[in-house]
């Protein structure tokens, strides 16, 4: 199942980024906590080097406690200020700020004594589509400054949002990179959504993320839906034994396959399948 998508907007963004990141002093990246690897745009490195830089897993109420703390440590051993984050529950902003300001506490001591008494800290946030930037953004201020919604690609411009009077954050649109040379890369990033639907088969993105459910946590599927199988019966099988729980029967008595797979894609977006992580870095890097 090879998936791509590079929309041209995403071109302009990575031209807007690269313009503009001489006006930050830190890079915070946004990561999604379920597959923090395959969320991480390998062109962002390149776009900050020489600046300082945050990486926020976020949507850890999502995702898996155990493989967030491998996650926690593995960029923390890379040098890297980690922050745990819901955005929802607004859980790890206070962090972010407090350590943007720790990150730039001898820069700002040596403007103030050359006599600026006032430099606020400005940060680039980055991330990949629904990563989730423009709802911590929106908790940050306590009100709606920038456009949420559940499709990737909602923000199309930059632009720049005080937090506080001393620290101001360059919002930007999420951003992917032009093709995924690893293609269990474009199915995570499918399975939570930061590609867009409408380009996907959803019953051979259910297939494939029942293939990694049933590897990574064995029970999750038969403990959700109530449903028994064993190793032999395929995951095209497995997924019909979901519809037929469910009761998602079309006339004639055939199981409506594709609503019972836009049904698990749901319900393992929304958590219902409880905290679950796709990847490790040891999985990713041999590393723990």
């Amino acid at each position: 199942m090879n998936i791509q998508w590079y929309p041209g907007h995403m071109t302009k963004t990575k031209r807007m980024m690269t313009d503009n990141i001489s006006l930050v002093d830190i890079v915070i990246e946004l990561l999604d906590a379920r597959i923090p690897y395959s969320s991480k745009n390998p062109d962002i490195d390149t776009l900050a080097k020489n600046k300082h830089r945050i990486v926020i897993l976020n949507k850890v109420d999502l995702a898996d406690d155990k493989k967030t703390k491998q996650w926690e440590n593995y960029f923390q051993g890379k040098g890297f200020k980690v922050v745990l984050v819901n955005s929802v529950s607004g859980k790890g902003l206070k962090d972010i700020t407090e350590y943007s300001k720790e990150l730039m506490r001898e820069k700002l001591e040596r403007l103030r004594k050359r006599g600026r008494i006032f430099v606020p800290v400005r940060a680039m946030i980055v991330g990949i589509p629904n990563v989730g930037k423009s709802t911590l953004i929106n908790k940050f201020v306590g009100k709606s400054t920038t456009k949420t919604g559940d499709k990737p690609g909602v923000t199309r411009g930059k632009q720049w949002v005080k937090i506080k009077k001393d620290f101001e954050l360059l919002d930007t649109p999420g951003i992917l990179w032009p093709k995924f040379d690893d293609e269990t890369v474009g199915l995570k990033l499918a399975f939570t959504g930061a590609v867009n639907d409408d380009i996907l088969d959803s019953y051979t993105l259910a297939v494939n993320l029942i293939d990694f459910l049933r590897k990574l946590y064995p029970d999750v599927l038969s403990e959700r839906y109530k449903i028994d199988f064993d190793k032999t019966v395929s995951s095209d099988n497995v997924l019909r034994k979901i519809g037929e729980a469910r009761g998602f029967k079309m006339r004639g008595g055939e199981i409506d396959l594709d609503r019972s797979a836009n049904i698990l894609i749901d319900e393992f977006r929304g958590c219902k399948l409880g905290k679950i992580t796709l990847e490790t870095p040891v999985d990713m890097f041999n590393e723990n």
